[in-house]
């Protein structure tokens, strides 16, 4: 893995570089003021229902005030950590806030963040958050070569800026001039992977994990240029075609082979 000021190199394993942008302080406080809002709304609704609830529950039971700070610090301490927790283990890496500011948490070998790194990091997140306002935590960022903060070092994950498809300026049903409307629209051209049908002998050998390669693959291939990405397309098909027999069918490119692959190899997992 190499490393410039603002830009992240992985090697896969099939030994193709893969560049990949580090986040910036901007967008992850961008990502922190949604999340907190976000957060903040649902901890307000709690506290009011709590307000209707606890006369009644203290009606019924005898536990001292003291036992009722330390419950509520403690449910506010699951409620905070869990949110980050669990969004970012099971939402690629993202909580909402970082959906808005298009970044996402990776491992450093550029894989996604499990539910044991996304623990580690949140847990030290508290101490990031010392003495104000996560000022150890912005301090790490700045003096760190791959801007992370002391979660990020402890768990071994990096936070990344995602790149979306690059839509028309007019949109996909616009028109890029005044007279087309007087026409009658022609119908959109089926995508070429829709209408290749593979052997589902083949597709039957593959595994969630190669379906796993396929989808890294087609979510970073933005990202790259094109040589490396036509080289890493020509070793996925590679290894898919010598685990499954399958062949590349005449006239269809790379990549129309491994998107059709694939399609069949979600809806094979649909069907079991």
């Amino acid at each position: 893995m190499d490393l410039s000021s603002d830009q992240l190199s992985i090697e896969t394993p099939e030994l193709v570089a893969i560049e990949m942008p580090l986040a910036g302080i901007g967008s992850r406080f961008i990502a922190l003021l949604v999340d907190y809002l976000i957060w903040g709304a649902g901890f307000l609704l709690l506290f009011f229902l709590a307000v209707l609830l606890l006369p009644g529950i203290h009606a019924f039971s005898k536990i001292s005030a003291q036992w009722a700070v330390a419950i509520a610090v403690f449910i506010v301490f699951l409620l905070n950590w869990g949110y980050f927790t669990l969004f970012e283990a099971f939402w690629n890496g993202r909580t909402p806030g970082k959906r808005v500011a298009r970044i996402r948490v990776i491992q450093r070998t550029g894989q996604a963040i499990g539910l044991f790194e996304s623990m580690a990091r949140n847990f030290v997140r508290y101490i990031d958050q010392f003495p104000f306002f996560y000022a150890v935590g912005v301090v790490c960022v700045f003096v760190t070569k791959q801007h992370q903060r002391l979660g990020d070092l402890a768990a071994g994950t990096l936070v990344v800026r995602d790149r979306d498809p690059e839509t028309p300026l007019w949109g996909e049903s616009g028109s890029r001039t005044f007279t087309a409307q007087l026409f009658a629209p022609s119908a959109p051209k089926p995508e070429p992977q829709a209408a290749l049908n593979l052997p589902t002998t083949g597709i039957a050998r593959l595994s969630a994990a190669d379906l796993e390669v396929l989808e890294g693959f087609f979510s970073r291939r933005l990202d790259m240029s094109l040589a490396t990405r036509q080289a890493l397309a020509f070793r996925i098909a590679s290894a898919i075609q010598a685990k499954s027999g399958l062949e590349l069918p005449e006239g269809a490119s790379i990549e129309t082979f491994l998107e059709a692959t694939a399609r069949q190899l979600r809806d094979l997992a649909r069907l079991q």
